[in-house]
């Protein structure tokens, strides 16, 4: 395949991309991590630093400063931006037409792979620009280095994004990792990267730190600063705003830009990897069940058993997204028009639910029953995180699934959409409270009530924070993207995030105040059941 048709194949796919709604929210983001990357001067809030000293905002500390910002967090939400690219090609029906041409499935997985990073590089190009407005805003430096910003976004974020392009791919075309438990288990991989990747021996330069803090080293050397403390990459926040020094960039050693051009290969050989057994979108072959399975699952929390795939014969043309038989799943019977509040959540339930495996239930019953033996301390610090975190697959269900399923159609020719909305996040609420219920009793029991509070406030939250981002992105992927770093940092007690109340100070929590998680979650929800009316009444019949 020529690298002409290979290129217009990528871009017809980020075409198809960026005009979805996950799009725009990824991009907004990125303009966020922007802005975090680059804090007012004194702020006591930083992502960057070495020791007790920053560097001056001139372009090349911005451009580092950002580029190591997207080396960090990028991978992670990227991934979850760009990992749909077979269950996509399936569900349309693109990927059986691409089966019947000459093109290679190498070919393919290359287009696949490019569409990949180009909409990752587009993250990338959204930072750089607003690291040049977040230099010109913070003003301690108007001179643009375009060369010096734009340095450190080659060499040290790119090949990340290549990398995670490749394990997209990759995560798509093994059966285990399709569905959502392959964007749980790529947070712990991400997480194993990160850690490993900041240290000066990492192969391959690991996520590029190295060269820039050797060069920042040397410089606060050169001019004779006492620094303590260490280099840091993360959110920090620190008791007195840092000193600065004045960083005029580095020039990578040859030994880096190889690690860095070794990562890209190596990631590109990832990337083709799965063409030694990738079925073509071909019901007859042996690993056919690639991307097929992935389009009936891809929403599907863990251990959803799904429905028999539709018969179609060997001579059967693949049917268009207009006619494609839905999946068993009783939306409209379960709203029928008309229907009690009482019976919209009973259906909206039996939805959320249908389909659980026993083995996630003995998971959860598990974790009630060690919610039992522990000290009502640990049932609190440690238990209910676990609790709220098994169920996080179903939750990302909660206003996406009727968009993923396509029934969103079928949907809107009934009324009451804010009932319905209310209803599904109530459904989830039950969910919530169920999984969290032995904590709260243990609580209860020990007259906790600050820590109960504190839980009434996060199960509220947690199912709001889902219909909210899965009506928004009408994806899964965007509520699992960000409910998993939230959840860790509450898990490694962090009080500023924790809307559970599992951090404690002397017995109580030391979290968020129930008060302000319960307004957020009604927020969310009223924006939810605002949205929800509109968009579903019916045209007048003359």
């Amino acid at each position: 395949m020529g690298i002409g048709r290979l290129g217009r194949l990528a871009l017809g796919d980020v075409r198809d991309r960026v005009r979805r709604p996950a799009y725009a929210v990824t991009l907004l983001a990125a303009v966020l991590l922007g802005y975090l990357a680059v804090p007012q001067p004194a702020s006591h809030w930083v992502i960057l630093q070495i020791g007790d000293f920053r560097g001056t905002y001139n372009s090349a500390y911005v451009g580092v400063a950002t580029a190591l910002a997207a080396a960090l967090w990028l991978p992670l939400a990227g991934f979850y931006v760009v990992r749909n690219a077979l269950a996509r090609d399936e569900r349309s029906g693109v990927g059986r037409l691409l089966a019947a041409t000459p093109l290679r499935t190498t070919g393919y997985f290359a287009s696949k792979l490019l569409s990949n990073v180009l909409v990752l590089v587009s993250m990338l190009g959204v930072l750089a620009v607003t690291a040049v407005v977040m230099q010109l805003a913070r003003g301690e430096s108007y001179r643009i280095d375009p060369v010096a910003l734009l340095k450190p976004f080659v060499v040290v974020a790119l090949p990340l994004m290549v990398v995670t392009g490749a394990a997209a791919l990759l995560f798509e075309s093994l059966p285990v990792l399709r569905g959502g438990v392959g964007n749980v288990v790529w947070f712990f991989v991400w997480m194993v990267l990160v850690l490993g990747g900041q240290r000066p021996d990492a192969p391959l330069g690991g996520i590029g730190v190295h060269g820039a803090v050797a060069s920042m080293a040397g410089d606060l050397a050169a001019q004779h600063a006492h620094v303590t403390g260490e280099f840091s990459l993360g959110f920090t926040y620190l008791d007195q705003p840092l000193r600065t020094f004045v960083w005029h960039g580095f020039t990578p050693e040859q030994g880096f830009v190889l690690g860095r051009a070794g990562l890209v290969l190596a990631a590109a050989a990832l990337a083709l990897l799965p063409a030694l057994w990738f079925g073509r979108f071909d019901p007859a072959r042996g690993g056919a069940r690639g991307a097929t399975a992935g389009r009936r699952v891809q929403a599907a929390a863990p251990g959803i058993v799904p429905g028999p795939p539709p018969p179609h014969g060997p001579t059967t043309a693949p049917p268009s997204p207009a006619h494609r038989p839905l999946p068993s799943l009783s939306f409209a019977s379960a709203t029928p028009p008309g229907a009690t509040f009482h019976g919209l959540l009973l259906g909206e339930l039996r939805i959320l639910l249908q389909g659980v495996a026993w083995w996630w239930w003995t998971g959860a019953a598990l974790i009630s029953i060690v919610g039992l033996c522990v000290p009502t301390a640990g049932a609190a610090r440690v238990v209910l995180p676990l609790a709220w975190i098994w169920p996080v697959l179903i939750w990302s269900r909660l206003g996406a699934q009727r968009h993923e399923h396509g029934v969103q159609a079928l949907l809107g020719s009934y009324p009451a959409g804010r009932r319905r909305a209310l209803a599904e996040w109530s459904a989830g609420f039950a969910l919530t409270a169920a999984a969290g219920s032995v904590p709260l009793l243990r609580l209860a029991m020990a007259g906790d009530w600050p820590g109960v509070a504190s839980w009434a406030g996060g199960a509220l939250f947690i199912p709001a924070l889902a219909l909210a981002l899965g009506s928004l992105s009408r994806t899964h992927r965007l509520f699992q993207a960000l409910y998993l770093p939230l959840w860790y940092c509450v898990f490694n007690g962090l009080p500023l995030l924790d809307y559970m109340g599992a951090t404690r100070a002397e017995g109580r929590p030391a979290a968020l105040s129930p008060l302000l998680v319960a307004g957020l979650a009604a927020l969310l929800l009223a924006g939810v059941v605002a949205a929800a009316g509109p968009l579903r009444r019916a045209p007048a019949v003359s």
